[in-house]
């Protein structure tokens, strides 16, 4: 992915993916509600995570309101892509709730959460 290159899309569902280079990868800030139509349609937008996965992958989620079951399916694809080519997944910034969400289904173990 080139230097200059960024790219930002906002679903109907109100959630928005912004992913931008940084020094040693690509951070993908996250902010409103990743319910399952947005996340079908987020699915398709993180190819340069996926093409990137060898290298650290910052999901910053200071903005995201919830998140679905097809939401955590999203970040474990994430996740499993990077874990194949040697890169990491770091989850920035997650709000109590969604905390709560990542604990009960075992994703806290899963991530490096901080």
């Amino acid at each position: 992915m080139p230097s200059a290159r960024r790219a930002c899309h906002q679903y109907a569902s109100t959630m928005t993916l912004d992913i931008k280079e940084h020094q040693g990868g690509l951070t993908a800030t996250i902010a409103g509600r990743l319910d399952t139509p947005s996340a079908v349609k987020a699915q398709q937008e993180i190819t340069p995570l996926l093409e990137n996965a060898d290298k650290e992958i910052i999901l910053d989620c200071e903005q995201l309101e919830y998140i679905s079951s097809s939401g955590l399916r999203l970040f474990l694809s994430i996740r499993k892509e990077t874990a194949a080519k040697g890169g990491k997944v770091i989850v920035e910034h997650i709000n109590d709730d969604i905390k709560k969400v990542f604990t009960m289904t075992g994703f806290i173990k899963l991530f490096d959460v901080r």
